[in-house]
Protein backbone atom coordinates (compact mmCIF):
# COMPACT_ATOMS: atom_id res chain seq x y z
CA UNK A 1 0.00 0.00 0.00
CA UNK A 2 1.25 3.18 -0.82
CA UNK A 3 1.19 5.98 1.96
CA UNK A 4 0.65 9.84 1.60
CA UNK A 5 -0.35 12.79 3.11
CA UNK A 6 -3.93 14.10 2.37
CA UNK A 7 -3.92 17.89 3.03
CA UNK A 8 -6.32 20.71 5.13
CA UNK A 9 -8.99 18.46 4.88
CA UNK A 10 -10.76 20.31 7.95
CA UNK A 11 -10.88 23.35 6.06
CA UNK A 12 -8.37 24.94 8.38
CA UNK A 13 -7.29 28.25 6.62
CA UNK A 14 -3.82 28.17 4.26
CA UNK A 15 -1.61 30.33 2.87
CA UNK A 16 -0.22 29.68 -0.49
CA UNK A 17 3.25 29.72 0.85
CA UNK A 18 2.35 27.55 3.63
CA UNK A 19 0.31 24.69 1.80
CA UNK A 20 3.56 24.44 -1.27
CA UNK A 21 6.09 24.05 2.11
CA UNK A 22 3.85 21.15 3.21
CA UNK A 23 4.60 19.14 -0.40
CA UNK A 24 8.36 20.10 0.09
CA UNK A 25 8.39 18.83 3.53
CA UNK A 26 6.44 15.67 2.86
CA UNK A 27 8.76 14.94 -0.56
CA UNK A 28 11.87 15.86 1.77
CA UNK A 29 10.44 13.16 4.31
CA UNK A 30 9.76 10.19 1.68
CA UNK A 31 6.04 10.31 1.17
CA UNK A 32 4.94 9.19 -1.93
CA UNK A 33 2.16 10.90 -2.52
CA UNK A 34 0.32 14.20 -1.36
CA UNK A 35 -3.05 15.05 -1.62
CA UNK A 36 -4.87 17.92 -1.82
CA UNK A 37 -9.43 18.90 -1.49
CA UNK A 38 -10.61 21.68 -3.62
CA UNK A 39 -12.16 23.30 -1.17
CA UNK A 40 -13.11 27.26 -0.86
CA UNK A 41 -9.20 28.20 -0.30
CA UNK A 42 -6.42 28.42 -2.73
CA UNK A 43 -7.18 26.64 -6.00
CA UNK A 44 -5.12 23.75 -5.73
CA UNK A 45 -4.40 22.82 -9.47
CA UNK A 46 -2.65 26.06 -8.88
CA UNK A 47 -0.78 25.13 -5.73
CA UNK A 48 0.22 21.37 -7.17
CA UNK A 49 1.76 23.54 -10.33
CA UNK A 50 4.07 25.74 -8.08
CA UNK A 51 4.47 22.66 -5.39
CA UNK A 52 6.41 20.73 -8.53
CA UNK A 53 8.94 23.50 -8.95
CA UNK A 54 9.87 22.85 -5.77
CA UNK A 55 9.98 18.72 -5.64
CA UNK A 56 10.97 15.79 -8.13
CA UNK A 57 9.46 12.61 -7.50
CA UNK A 58 6.19 12.91 -5.37
CA UNK A 59 3.27 12.21 -7.13
CA UNK A 60 1.06 15.39 -6.59
CA UNK A 61 -2.97 15.19 -6.39
CA UNK A 62 -6.15 16.26 -5.94
CA UNK A 63 -8.98 14.59 -4.16
CA UNK A 64 -11.17 15.79 -5.16
CA UNK A 65 -12.02 18.55 -7.68
CA UNK A 66 -15.93 19.26 -7.50
CA UNK A 67 -16.96 18.48 -11.33
CA UNK A 68 -20.01 21.04 -11.69
CA UNK A 69 -18.35 24.12 -11.50
CA UNK A 70 -15.56 23.12 -13.64
CA UNK A 71 -16.53 22.44 -17.30
CA UNK A 72 -14.75 18.99 -18.14
CA UNK A 73 -12.98 20.89 -21.39
CA UNK A 74 -11.69 23.65 -19.11
CA UNK A 75 -10.36 21.13 -16.41
CA UNK A 76 -8.99 19.31 -18.73
CA UNK A 77 -6.65 22.30 -20.20
CA UNK A 78 -6.08 23.11 -16.95
CA UNK A 79 -4.79 19.65 -15.45
CA UNK A 80 -2.72 18.69 -18.77
CA UNK A 81 -0.69 22.24 -17.93
CA UNK A 82 -0.31 20.74 -14.56
CA UNK A 83 0.71 17.34 -16.05
CA UNK A 84 3.20 19.15 -18.42
CA UNK A 85 4.22 21.51 -15.19
CA UNK A 86 4.84 18.53 -12.53
CA UNK A 87 7.03 16.33 -15.16
CA UNK A 88 4.24 14.16 -15.49
CA UNK A 89 3.63 13.29 -11.45
CA UNK A 90 -0.03 14.53 -11.61
CA UNK A 91 -2.98 12.88 -10.72
CA UNK A 92 -6.31 14.39 -11.01
CA UNK A 93 -9.07 13.22 -8.58
CA UNK A 94 -12.64 14.44 -9.24
CA UNK A 95 -15.71 14.06 -7.40
CA UNK A 96 -19.42 15.06 -7.63
CA UNK A 97 -19.09 17.06 -3.94
CA UNK A 98 -22.75 17.12 -2.35
CA UNK A 99 -26.06 19.17 -2.20
CA UNK A 100 -25.13 21.40 0.45
CA UNK A 101 -22.38 22.60 -1.53
CA UNK A 102 -22.95 22.75 -5.01
CA UNK A 103 -26.79 23.18 -5.22
CA UNK A 104 -27.89 25.50 -1.93
CA UNK A 105 -24.44 26.63 -2.09
CA UNK A 106 -23.88 28.24 -5.62
CA UNK A 107 -27.10 26.99 -7.16
CA UNK A 108 -25.72 24.27 -9.51
CA UNK A 109 -28.27 21.75 -10.45
CA UNK A 110 -27.48 18.52 -8.17
CA UNK A 111 -30.00 16.33 -10.36
CA UNK A 112 -28.51 12.82 -11.84
CA UNK A 113 -25.50 12.60 -10.59
CA UNK A 114 -24.49 9.58 -12.11
CA UNK A 115 -25.45 10.38 -15.13
CA UNK A 116 -23.84 13.89 -15.02
CA UNK A 117 -20.45 12.19 -13.96
CA UNK A 118 -20.69 9.31 -16.68
CA UNK A 119 -21.06 12.02 -19.18
CA UNK A 120 -18.10 14.08 -17.92
CA UNK A 121 -15.23 11.53 -17.61
CA UNK A 122 -16.43 10.57 -21.00
CA UNK A 123 -15.53 13.94 -22.23
CA UNK A 124 -12.64 14.48 -19.88
CA UNK A 125 -11.21 10.88 -20.99
CA UNK A 126 -11.06 11.86 -24.48
CA UNK A 127 -9.56 15.06 -23.94
CA UNK A 128 -6.62 13.71 -21.54
CA UNK A 129 -6.31 10.25 -23.94
CA UNK A 130 -6.31 12.00 -27.30
CA UNK A 131 -6.31 15.67 -27.07
CA UNK A 132 -10.00 15.64 -28.85
CA UNK A 133 -13.85 15.58 -28.12
CA UNK A 134 -16.82 14.91 -30.16
CA UNK A 135 -19.63 13.99 -27.59
CA UNK A 136 -22.79 14.61 -27.82
CA UNK A 137 -25.16 13.62 -24.45
CA UNK A 138 -27.94 14.39 -22.03
CA UNK A 139 -25.96 16.54 -20.33
CA UNK A 140 -22.72 18.07 -22.43
CA UNK A 141 -22.38 18.02 -25.48
CA UNK A 142 -19.04 18.83 -26.48
CA UNK A 143 -17.03 19.09 -29.56
CA UNK A 144 -13.19 20.47 -29.93
CA UNK A 145 -9.31 20.09 -29.73
CA UNK A 146 -6.83 20.73 -27.35
CA UNK A 147 -3.71 22.02 -28.83
CA UNK A 148 -0.95 21.03 -25.90
CA UNK A 149 1.87 19.00 -27.97
CA UNK A 150 4.03 18.41 -24.80
CA UNK A 151 1.17 17.15 -22.51
CA UNK A 152 1.00 13.50 -21.34
CA UNK A 153 -2.21 11.74 -20.60
CA UNK A 154 -2.43 11.37 -16.32
CA UNK A 155 -4.37 9.07 -14.48
CA UNK A 156 -8.35 10.12 -13.30
CA UNK A 157 -9.87 9.26 -9.76
CA UNK A 158 -13.28 9.37 -9.09
CA UNK A 159 -14.38 9.99 -5.60
CA UNK A 160 -17.12 7.27 -5.31
CA UNK A 161 -19.30 5.55 -2.28
CA UNK A 162 -22.21 4.64 -4.07
CA UNK A 163 -23.05 1.55 -6.15
CA UNK A 164 -23.52 3.60 -8.83
CA UNK A 165 -20.14 5.60 -9.00
CA UNK A 166 -18.20 2.80 -8.15
CA UNK A 167 -19.50 0.95 -11.41
CA UNK A 168 -18.40 4.34 -13.45
CA UNK A 169 -15.36 4.64 -11.58
CA UNK A 170 -14.09 0.87 -12.89
CA UNK A 171 -15.64 1.65 -16.14
CA UNK A 172 -14.10 5.13 -16.75
CA UNK A 173 -11.74 6.11 -14.30
CA UNK A 174 -8.47 4.51 -12.82
CA UNK A 175 -9.59 4.98 -8.89
CA UNK A 176 -11.67 5.11 -6.44
CA UNK A 177 -11.53 7.83 -3.64
CA UNK A 178 -13.20 6.96 -0.34
CA UNK A 179 -13.33 9.13 2.74
CA UNK A 180 -15.20 8.16 6.31
CA UNK A 181 -14.71 4.22 5.03
CA UNK A 182 -13.99 1.93 7.11
CA UNK A 183 -12.32 -2.01 6.54
CA UNK A 184 -15.23 -3.95 6.55
CA UNK A 185 -16.76 -1.20 4.18
CA UNK A 186 -14.07 -1.05 1.51
CA UNK A 187 -13.27 -4.57 1.71
CA UNK A 188 -17.27 -5.85 0.89
CA UNK A 189 -18.34 -2.53 -0.39
CA UNK A 190 -15.94 -0.43 -2.18
CA UNK A 191 -13.08 -2.93 -4.05
CA UNK A 192 -15.82 -5.46 -4.48
CA UNK A 193 -18.04 -3.11 -7.11
CA UNK A 194 -15.10 -1.15 -8.79
CA UNK A 195 -13.31 -4.32 -9.88
CA UNK A 196 -16.38 -6.04 -11.02
CA UNK A 197 -16.76 -3.17 -13.57
CA UNK A 198 -13.12 -2.58 -14.22
CA UNK A 199 -13.41 -6.31 -15.28
CA UNK A 200 -16.73 -6.00 -17.06
CA UNK A 201 -15.26 -2.94 -18.96
CA UNK A 202 -11.74 -5.16 -19.32
CA UNK A 203 -9.97 -2.61 -17.70
CA UNK A 204 -7.04 -2.74 -15.90
CA UNK A 205 -7.22 -3.41 -12.21
CA UNK A 206 -8.16 0.31 -10.54
CA UNK A 207 -6.51 1.45 -7.51
CA UNK A 208 -8.70 1.87 -4.63
CA UNK A 209 -7.26 5.35 -2.53
CA UNK A 210 -8.80 5.60 1.12
CA UNK A 211 -8.90 8.78 2.84
CA UNK A 212 -8.85 7.98 6.49
CA UNK A 213 -7.33 10.33 9.39
CA UNK A 214 -4.48 8.58 11.45
CA UNK A 215 -3.29 9.41 14.94
CA UNK A 216 -0.63 7.77 16.61
CA UNK A 217 -1.14 8.15 20.66
CA UNK A 218 -1.42 6.49 23.75
CA UNK A 219 -4.80 7.87 24.32
CA UNK A 220 -6.81 6.76 21.14
CA UNK A 221 -10.53 7.64 23.78
CA UNK A 222 -9.18 11.43 23.44
CA UNK A 223 -8.47 11.05 19.68
CA UNK A 224 -11.59 9.50 19.19
CA UNK A 225 -13.08 12.83 21.15
CA UNK A 226 -11.60 15.06 18.79
CA UNK A 227 -12.57 13.27 15.77
CA UNK A 228 -15.99 13.09 16.76
CA UNK A 229 -15.69 16.99 17.21
CA UNK A 230 -14.25 17.74 14.39
CA UNK A 231 -16.00 15.31 12.04
CA UNK A 232 -19.56 15.06 12.74
CA UNK A 233 -21.18 16.97 10.38
CA UNK A 234 -20.24 13.98 8.11
CA UNK A 235 -22.92 11.55 10.06
CA UNK A 236 -25.54 13.81 8.65
CA UNK A 237 -24.26 14.07 4.96
CA UNK A 238 -26.18 11.05 3.42
CA UNK A 239 -23.47 9.81 1.13
CA UNK A 240 -21.21 9.31 4.15
CA UNK A 241 -24.03 8.20 6.49
CA UNK A 242 -24.62 5.42 4.22
CA UNK A 243 -20.86 4.29 4.32
CA UNK A 244 -21.17 4.46 8.04
CA UNK A 245 -23.99 2.49 7.94
CA UNK A 246 -22.42 0.15 6.65
CA UNK A 247 -19.57 -0.53 8.10
CA UNK A 248 -21.74 -0.43 11.22
CA UNK A 249 -20.93 2.62 13.51
CA UNK A 250 -22.77 5.54 14.45
CA UNK A 251 -20.48 8.06 13.57
CA UNK A 252 -17.05 9.32 12.34
CA UNK A 253 -15.25 8.92 15.58
CA UNK A 254 -15.20 4.89 15.14
CA UNK A 255 -13.73 5.03 11.29
CA UNK A 256 -10.59 6.72 12.13
CA UNK A 257 -7.20 4.86 13.04
CA UNK A 258 -6.23 5.12 16.53
CA UNK A 259 -3.59 4.29 18.86
CA UNK A 260 -0.20 3.38 19.40
CA UNK A 261 2.51 2.42 16.78
CA UNK A 262 1.77 -1.29 16.98
CA UNK A 263 -2.01 -0.70 16.75
CA UNK A 264 -2.01 1.79 14.07
CA UNK A 265 0.07 -0.40 11.90
CA UNK A 266 -2.37 -3.32 12.45
CA UNK A 267 -5.44 -1.16 11.49
CA UNK A 268 -3.21 -0.07 8.33
CA UNK A 269 -2.35 -3.32 7.78
CA UNK A 270 -5.97 -4.25 7.68
CA UNK A 271 -6.94 -1.71 5.68
CA UNK A 272 -4.36 -2.63 2.97
CA UNK A 273 -5.70 -6.68 3.24
CA UNK A 274 -9.52 -5.38 2.74
CA UNK A 275 -8.15 -4.04 -0.78
CA UNK A 276 -6.71 -0.32 -0.57
CA UNK A 277 -3.84 0.46 -2.54
CA UNK A 278 -3.44 3.55 -1.33
CA UNK A 279 -3.10 5.45 2.31
CA UNK A 280 -4.59 8.98 1.66
CA UNK A 281 -3.72 9.66 5.80
CA UNK A 282 -5.03 13.23 7.29
CA UNK A 283 -3.10 13.54 10.40
CA UNK A 284 -5.21 14.53 13.09
CA UNK A 285 -4.39 16.62 15.77
CA UNK A 286 -4.60 15.56 19.14
CA UNK A 287 -2.61 17.28 21.75
CA UNK A 288 0.65 18.87 21.46
CA UNK A 289 0.48 19.61 17.60
CA UNK A 290 4.20 19.20 17.04
CA UNK A 291 5.11 16.12 19.13
CA UNK A 292 2.12 14.66 18.05
CA UNK A 293 2.45 15.30 14.18
CA UNK A 294 6.13 14.01 14.59
CA UNK A 295 4.96 10.45 15.91
CA UNK A 296 2.07 10.06 13.68
CA UNK A 297 4.68 11.11 10.41
CA UNK A 298 7.34 8.62 11.66
CA UNK A 299 5.18 5.94 12.07
CA UNK A 300 3.69 6.34 8.52
CA UNK A 301 7.43 6.75 6.99
CA UNK A 302 8.65 3.81 8.68
CA UNK A 303 5.91 1.61 7.01
CA UNK A 304 6.72 2.69 3.24
CA UNK A 305 7.21 -0.29 1.11
CA UNK A 306 6.20 -2.77 3.79
CA UNK A 307 2.67 -2.99 3.74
Amino acid sequence: MRIGILSNSLNIPTGLADLVRQVADAELEGFESFWLPQGFGADVLTVISLAAQKTERIELGTAVVPTLPHHPMVLAQQALTVQEATGGRFTLGVGFSHKSSMEDGLGLSYDQPARHMKEYLSVLRSLVDYGCVDFDGAVYQVSGNLHQPDARPFSILLGALGPMMLRIAGELADCAITWMCGRRTIETHIVSRIKAAAEQAQRPKPRVCGGVSVAVTDEPERARRRAASLFQHYAHMPNYRRMLDIEGVEGPAEIIIAGDEAQVEKQLRDLANAGATDLLAMILPVGELTAFTERTRALLLSLIGKI
